[in-house]
């Protein structure tokens, strides 16, 4: 169910904004971070290690590219002086007015989430 994952670094985070990494792999990055684990010997999701809030939310991980209201949690989720981490560490201006649909709006999100995720952690040293 899980494919090998992409290291977490800037080159990843920049391929999510370029749109070079499938929308699968950059779905399941959000998935392993956010804690859930697929156990393939009883075909289901294991939360143990996700947070409350977002296991009661989504028992199943969410597809963050194609669905909204995951999205706006992942969104809220980042704290406030992270909120332009994307812009401050890795000097995205963001997409043109052409390019602004909801797919790239929401991988920009989860770039900004992982972003703040290595920067909480110290994965961004």
């Amino acid at each position: 169910m899980m494919t090998r994952l992409p290291p977490l670094t800037t080159e990843t985070l920049w391929d999510i904004l370029s749109d070079t990494l499938d929308d699968t792999i950059v779905n399941q990055l959000v998935w392993h971070w956010l804690g859930y684990r697929y156990d393939a010997d009883n075909d289901r999701w294991d939360t143990t290690a996700v947070s409350l809030d977002w296991k009661e939310a989504y028992p199943e991980p969410p597809d963050f590219i194609a669905n909204r209201p995951p999205t706006v949690k992942l969104t809220r989720s980042i704290p406030a002086e992270n909120k332009q981490l994307l812009k401050e560490k890795l000097g995205f201006q963001g997409y043109k007015v052409g390019e602004l649909i909801p797919r790239k709006t929401r991988r920009a999100t989860i770039a900004n989430w992982l972003l703040s995720y290595m920067h909480q952690t110290g994965l961004d040293v």
